[in-house]
């Protein structure tokens, strides 16, 4: 039992013994939030003693709600600070969550608020002789789970590596060992069973961990040691864990064994967005809550502060379908709003150019190009976008191209910090021991690693190269011991207490400087005109908030593994039109939203089953969700697809909603006006036509895109209007162009893509 352990377990002793808590007057700040919080955001905040759910709809307010809850246990429940833990699934959300609790009330500095991975690897550095890790691991991401799997069976190529510790981390994610029977779940092969097994041992003799261990194993601690359970029992009076809808077997397995008859737990959730099933979240978690923690009370949060009414009314008529949910119906606060609008376009091409010329027409309104984004099931789907936005001149972002954390250069030099925090890191030395190339080849790696290995399994690899470098060619001798030299001087400087009083990214910046690694980056910079040496540049200036010690570089790492984001404020705040998948904007709102390709085996994706369907409409839902004023939804008859030209049918989504929650413009594909409104096939080119008549009679010779009309476009040259027609207000012009072939049309919309026609006057 750790020292600051026995003082906060005497502590817990000593106030049992005090005098029952009595409440004050709620300190002014958080007397204001309680004023600001509607009903049932109160009732959720006061309850207190059985376990609580607290169903939350999209922009409901819940993390309003949980930061007040925290201020409000500490200061009107009697809850000491260190008592509670309160976990998320991201670093800037449970920063947040830290900043709002302690704005009303200070001490809950000292309340635990962290990932739920921030937590796992608090808790194995505090008990890592039970968990079996070295006291100074580092944490493996993916790349560095195949490096290691692959070595660990060399049998396997790299792309079976890389399935493999997938696969892994998906066992790991449902807490599945080797020797799990429930490990045919994810493959009955025994080889997969033999290679997981190869590869824990391999990982153990490392003293690391993964990403699936920083859940996995204090599930197996608090499972296997009784009283490291009942120090956590004591330790943590209140759990309070938000997004619970993502989490997983593993974390729900951890969350039980921190939980006893006497903790308070609530979780926060939304069972509509849960859209991470491909990361191993586990919707069934939030669902039976009431079943698996007795006596749960069941607090709905429904007023929604983000969207207008019909907005949220298309979004409910999608989730609705889902049979599988605790149910709930959003009401807006900001009143009634546009009608969402569905557009027909022919192909992804059109579908581009409409959103494109739809956004440029409003920024020359005044709306900036930052209120609006598109969103997309696949990044593929980003490039046609990409293509016309350049040519527009319209500024865009990308969400979800390469991480920062995970370019090449970055993961050199943070296997250098690695391998000095822990000499027996297997992967960092195998990564950066012959980069830049020192005629280190992989042979005399195997050797300066199988050397390392002793009786207790993997030992210090820097001094096994110390050791046998004499029994190396010459070559390799020289680089052998450059490369022990340079790692000598680096931990020389890490364990250095003088440089305590010096910022950690001095240690980072030698780095940079010693190991060669900067003249490398800089070399191909030249030649790629790249930007590494910048980045590595970055690398350095992020690591001037730790301190030059051990313990700074050991938070520096933790910081960097848990949290494999980079944010750029100015990017943020930048005027740019956001291009991002449905996936990446969770958590996000933007006052103008696109959803683009809505197009069976686009969204949803082919051959899904009841269950994955479902999860595509909560996925659709929680784009719908995402606008807060406008919102656009397209659809193509055509798509390129795997190198060819593809006939798509709309959505089942857009049938299952049918055409009340849209304004639809455009050419209603005929399975469409079929299935939705019921007319016959043979009676669709009169219905579309009265349609189109009945929505917005005009007069041609008012008309200047009329029929016969001759146009050029910039594509594709010179054309006449073989139809004009109006749907729901909007004129769409269909045009044979003298380069196609007769019949073959292209079909416009003036008001939006006029910039690219142009009438041509005889």
């Amino acid at each position: 039992m750790s020292d600051d352990f026995a003082l906060d377990f005497i502590h817990n002793l000593n106030q049992k013994k005090s005098k029952p808590f009595e409440p004050s007057e709620p300190s002014l700040e958080l007397k204001r939030y309680l004023e600001l919080l509607n009903p049932e955001q109160k009732k959720a905040v006061e309850h207190c003693g059985s376990p609580l759910l607290i169903l939350a709809g999209a922009g409901s307010g819940k993390t309003r709600v949980i930061t007040t809850k925290i201020a409000y246990l500490i200061n009107q429940k009697g809850y000491e600070p260190y008592q509670i833990l309160a976990v998320t699934f991201t670093k800037k959300a449970a920063k947040e969550m830290q900043d709002r609790a302690v704005s009303m009330e200070e001490r809950a500095k000292d309340s635990m608020i962290r990932t739920f991975h921030s937590f796992g690897s608090w808790f194995l550095r505090k008990y890592y002789e039970e968990a079996g890790v070295d006291k100074n691991f580092t944490v493996y991401d993916d790349d560095d789970m195949a490096t290691l799997v692959s070595k660990a069976n060399p049998s396997l190529t790299k792309q079976q590596a890389q399935s493999v510790a997938h696969k892994i981390s998906l066992a790991k994610d449902y807490c599945y060992t080797p020797d799990s029977i429930e490990l045919d779940k994810i493959s009955s092969r025994q080889e997969f069973r033999d290679a997981y097994r190869n590869y824990q041992t391999r990982l153990r003799q490392t003293g690391n961990v993964d990403f699936g261990d920083l859940i996995m194993l204090p599930v197996m601690v608090l499972e296997k040691f009784e009283a490291v359970r009942r120090q956590m029992h004591y330790r943590f009076k209140v759990i309070m864990v938000d997004e619970y809808q993502d989490s997983n077997v593993a974390q729900f397995k951890l969350l039980k064994a921190l939980s006893s008859p006497d903790t308070y737990v609530c979780v926060v959730g939304d069972d509509d967005q849960s859209i991470y099933k491909f990361r191993g979240a586990e919707v069934q978690n939030i669902l039976s809550f009431e079943d698996e923690f007795e006596g749960t009370a069941l607090i709905r949060l429904e007023r929604n502060y983000r969207s207008t009414s019909k907005i949220l009314f298309a979004a409910d008529k999608i989730v609705s379908q889902n049979e599988d949910r605790l149910g709930k119906t959003l009401i807006a606060e900001r009143g009634e709003g546009k009608k969402p609008v569905l557009v027909f376009l022919p192909n992804q091409d059109d579908e581009a150019s409409f959103c494109a010329n739809m956004i440029e027409k409003s920024y020359e309104k005044g709306c900036p190009y930052s209120d609006w984004a598109i969103l997309y099931r696949t990044n593929a789907q980003s490039l046609t976008f990409e293509h016309v936005f350049l040519k527009e001149k319209i500024p865009y972002q990308v969400v979800g191209t390469l991480r920062f954390y995970e370019r090449e250069e970055i993961k050199d030099m943070l296997c250098f910090l690695s391998l000095v925090a822990n000499s027996k890191d297997e992967v960092s030395f195998r990564r950066i021991i012959n980069k830049p190339s020192r005629g280190i080849g992989e042979v005399t790696q195997e050797k300066l690693i199988q050397a390392a290995i002793g009786d207790e399994g993997l030992t210090d690899l820097v001094e096994s190269c110390r050791k046998n470098a004499d029994g190396l060619s010459k070559k390799a001798k020289e680089g052998v011991n450059h490369f022990v030299s340079l790692m000598d001087e680096l931990k020389n400087l890490i364990d250095d207490v003088k440089n305590k009083e010096k910022k950690l990214s001095e240690f980072v910046n030698v780095i940079m400087n010693k190991s060669g690694l900067l003249d490398y980056y800089t070399a191909q910079d030249e030649i790629a005109e790249t930007q590494k040496a910048a980045n590595m540049q970055e690398l350095v200036n992020s690591a001037v908030f730790y301190e030059f010690s051990r313990d700074g570089l050991l938070s520096f790492l933790d910081h960097i593994e848990l949290d494999r984001t980079l944010e750029n404020d100015e990017e943020e705040s930048s005027d740019k039109v956001t291009l991002i998948t449905l996936h990446n904007t969770k958590g996000l709102e933007f006052e103008r939203v696109i959803i683009t390709g809505l197009e069976n085996g686009i969204f949803p994706r082919q051959d899904k089953n009841e269950e994955e369907l479902e999860e595509e409409r909560r996925l659709f839902y929680v784009g719908i969700t995402r606008a807060k004023d406008e919102l656009y939804i397209t659809s193509c008859a055509e798509r390129r697809l795997y190198g060819r030209t593809e006939a798509m049918e709309p959505s089942r989504f857009l049938i299952e909603a049918g055409d009340k929650p849209f304004r639809v413009i455009g050419e209603k594909p005929e399975e469409y006006v079929y299935q939705v409104s019921g007319v016959s096939s043979g009676d669709f080119d009169s219905y579309a036509e009265s349609d189109y008549k009945n929505s917005h009679s005009r007069s041609d010779k008012n008309n200047p895109w009329s029929k016969g009309t001759r146009i050029y476009h910039d594509d594709y040259g010179y054309g006449q209007i073989v139809k004009s027609s109006h749907t729901d207000g909007e004129l769409v012009i269909e045009v044979q162009f003298e380069s196609s072939r007769r019949g073959d049309t292209k079909k416009f919309f003036p008001e939006y893509q006029k910039s690219s026609l142009m009438i041509v006057k005889d």
